[in-house]
C-alpha cells in the first residue's frame, strides 16, 4: 500500500516485474498465462495496473478526504481551549502578573467567556494538569479505540466499513461536544472523540493505497497527507473568521462535514480487494475490480488460482486473527518494537507543537496557520525521500534535526522570529519524519496484518500526544518541561530507526509467508 520504489519485484524468487517497469507489464494484457500468478499482490496489479486512468484515482481520492476530519478534531483544542485574554478591572490588579494572584472581581476577561472552554468553564486558574485534562483525554480515546478496535479493519469489518463507521462516530461525538454542559461533560465527550476517532486515518490510508496500483501509490500515500494538512489550515481559517463566537461552533462547523461525508462514503467507496481476497470472498473482490477498472467483459479468472489463500485466512476471521498472527512472529514483533519507539518521540513533538504554540510570543492564528502551511513541504519532502532516498536513515536523520530545534527553542530567551523559526524547524522535520514512519510501517508489515501494525503505530504516537498536553502546561512556567523534552524524546526515539530493515525498492507482501521468504533472500544477497 506504500511508496516503494519501482525496481524491484515482489520475491526475488519469481519471474516477472509488477511494477509496469519491464517490458511485458507494458502490454495491457488481463489474461495473460506466460507469468505464474504467486502472491495476490500479483494478481491485483496485472488487473490494476493495466487499466490504471487518472479516472481510477478517485475513489482512492475520496477514502484519503477523510484525513482533514482527523486533522481537525486532533488540533481543534489549539483554539477551543486557547487561554483567554484578560485585564485588570481595579487597581487592586496588575497586568504583570497573572490574574490568579489577585482578587477575582479585581480582573476580567477581554472578549465574551464563551469563546474559550477555559472562560466558560472558569478554568484559568486551575492546574496545569486540569487545563491539559481535555487534550489529554481525547488522546487517551485515540489510544483506548486503537487499542480496542485496531484489527478490526484486518478482521471482520475491512478497510470500508472501519472508515465509514469511525466518521460517522467521530462527527456524533463531535455535535455532542458543542453542547457539552459543564468540564466534565466537555472531557467525556473528548475521550468519546477520540475513541471512535482512532483508526480513521489509518483505514483511509490504507484503503486508499489499496486500491490503486503500485505505480500510483506514491501519489495516493502523500494525497492522505496533504489532505491532513488542508485539515489542519482550514481550523485558523475557521477560528479567525468566527474568532467571536462561541468555542461550541467550531465542533459543529467541522462535524456536520464530517457526517455527510461518512454517509456519501457509505454509498460510494469500494472495499479493497486485497482484502476481499484475502478473507477469501473472491466473488466480491472481482466484482470490486470490475467496478475500479471498468473492466466488465473481462474473466479476471486467474484470480481463482489463489482463491486457497483467501480461504485459509477466512478461516481465521475474528477479531483478533491479526493480532495473534502478528505477535507470532518474532522478527514482526522486533521490528513493531522498533519502529513504535520511533513513532513515541514523534508523536510528542507532532502533536506538543501546536498545543505549544500558545506559550510563544507569536500572534496564535498566524503561529498556528504558518504550523499548518509547514505540514506541505513536509509531504512533497516525503515524497521526494520515498521515491529517491532510504527510509532508515531519512528517519533518522530527520528526527534528531527535529529535536535539536526543538532544544534550540528551550534555550531562546525573549521569543521573537527566531524563536518561531526554531519551532517551525522543529514541527517540520518532525511532520516528514511522521510522514515517512506510516509509508514505512506499511511497507515493513504484509496485506494479513498491515492494517493492525500501522494502527499500533500510530497508537504509540497518540500516547506521545496524550503526553505532550501536561508538558505543555507545565511548559508554561518553564520552558525546559515542553521544549526541551521534546526534543530529547524525539532524538532518541529516532535512533531506533536503525534497527529496522530497509524496505526501498521492495515491493509489499501480503502473508507472512512471502515476507518470511524476502527476508531470507535479503539476508542471502548481503551475504
Amino acid at each position: 500500500m506504500a511508496v516503494a520504489d519501482a525496481a524491484a519485484p515482489l520475491l526475488p524468487s519469481h519471474s516477472g516485474d509488477i511494477t509496469g517497469n519491464s517490458p511485458q507489464s507494458k502490454e495491457p494484457s488481463f489474461n495473460k498465462r506466460n507469468s505464474a500468478i504467486n502472491s495476490i499482490n500479483d494478481a491485483i496489479e496485472r488487473y490494476m495496473d493495466a487499466a490504471a486512468s487518472p479516472t481510477h484515482l478517485l475513489l482512492p481520492a475520496l477514502a484519503a478526504f477523510a484525513w482533514i476530519f482527523d486533522a481537525q478534531q486532533a488540533f481543534i483544542s489549539i483554539f477551543s481551549d486557547a487561554s483567554p485574554p484578560w485585564h485588570c478591572t481595579s487597581s487592586a490588579c496588575s497586568p504583570s502578573s497573572t490574574p490568579c494572584n489577585f482578587p477575582s472581581s479585581s480582573w476580567s476577561y477581554s472578549l465574551p467567556s464563551h469563546i474559550s472552554t477555559i472562560s466558560d468553564f472558569s478554568l484559568y486558574c486551575v492546574s496545569p494538569v486540569l487545563l491539559g485534562l481535555p487534550a489529554s483525554s481525547f488522546f487517551a480515546g485515540c489510544l483506548f479505540g486503537g487499542l480496542l478496535l485496531a484489527t478490526m479493519a484486518d478482521s471482520q469489518l475491512g478497510r470500508k466499513n472501519t472508515l465509514v463507521l469511525t466518521t460517522l462516530s467521530m462527527s456524533i461525538a463531535s455535535v455532542l461536544t458543542a453542547f457539552a454542559p459543564n468540564f466534565a461533560a466537555y472531557t467525556v465527550f473528548r475521550f468519546v472523540s477520540g475513541f471512535a476517532r482512532a483508526n480513521i486515518s489509518t483505514s483511509a490510508f490504507v484503503l486508499s493505497s489499496e486500491l490503486v496500483p503500485r505505480r500510483h501509490r506514491d501519489q495516493i500515500s502523500i494525497l492522505n497527507f496533504f489532505f491532513y494538512t488542508i485539515g489542519f489550515l482550514s481550523l485558523p481559517a475557521i477560528a479567525f473568521l468566527n474568532k467571536t463566537s462561541s468555542w461550541r461552533s467550531l465542533y459543529l462547523y467541522t462535524s456536520i462535514p464530517c457526517f455527510f461525508y461518512s454517509i456519501i462514503l457509505h454509498f460510494s467507496m469500494k472495499e479493497s480487494p486485497r482484502w476481499l481476497l484475502i478473507k477469501g470472498r473472491t466473488e466480491e473482490a472481482i466484482e470490486t475490480l470490475k467496478n475500479l477498472t471498468f473492466t466488465e467483459k473481462q474473466s479476471f479468472s486467474d484470480l481463482t488460482e489463489i482463491e486457497n489463500i483467501g480461504a485459509a485466512a477466512a478461516a481465521e476471521n475474528n477479531i483478533f486473527s491479526a493480532a495473534r498472527i502478528l505477535w507470532e512472529k518474532p522478527w514482526a514483533v522486533r521490528r513493531l518494537a522498533a519502529i513504535s519507539a520511533v513513532s513515541f518521540g514523534v508523536g510528542i513533538v507532532y502533536y506538543g507543537m501546536p498545543l505549544s504554540l500558545g506559550n510563544l510570543t507569536a500572534n496564535l492564528y498566524l503561529s498556528t496557520a504558518l504550523n499548518a502551511v509547514a505540514e506541505l513541504p513536509s509531504s512533497l519532502a516525503a515524497f521526494l525521500i520515498a521515491r529517491w532516498m532510504k527510509r532508515r536513515s531519512s528517519m533518522v536523520a530527520f528526527t534528531m534535526v527535529s529535536g535539536i530545534c526543538s532544544l534550540v527553542c528551550t534555550v531562546m530567551a525573549g521569543g521573537g522570529w527566531l524563536e518561531m523559526a526554531a519551532e517551525l524547524g522543529s514541527f517540520f522535520a518532525a511532520c516528514t519524519a511522521f510522514d515517512l514512519m506510516i509509508i514505512y510501517s506499511a511497507e515493513l508489515f504484509p496485506t494479513c496484518v498491515r492494517n493492525s501494525a500501522i494502527a499500533v503505530v500510530r497508537q504509540v504516537v497518540v500516547i506521545g500526544g496524550a503526553v505532550a498536553p501536561v508538558m505543555v502546561a507545565a511548559g508554561r512556567r518553564r520552558k525546559f518541561l515542553s521544549f526541551g523534552l521534546f526534543g530529547i524524546m524525539i532524538f532518541f526515539g529516532g535512533l531506533f530507526a536503525g534497527f529496522l530493515p530497509e524496505t526501498k525498492g521492495c515491493g509489499i507482501s501480503d502473508t507472512m509467508e512471502e515476507e518470511e521468504i524476502k527476508e531470507i533472500a535479503a539476508r542471502n544477497t548481503r551475504s
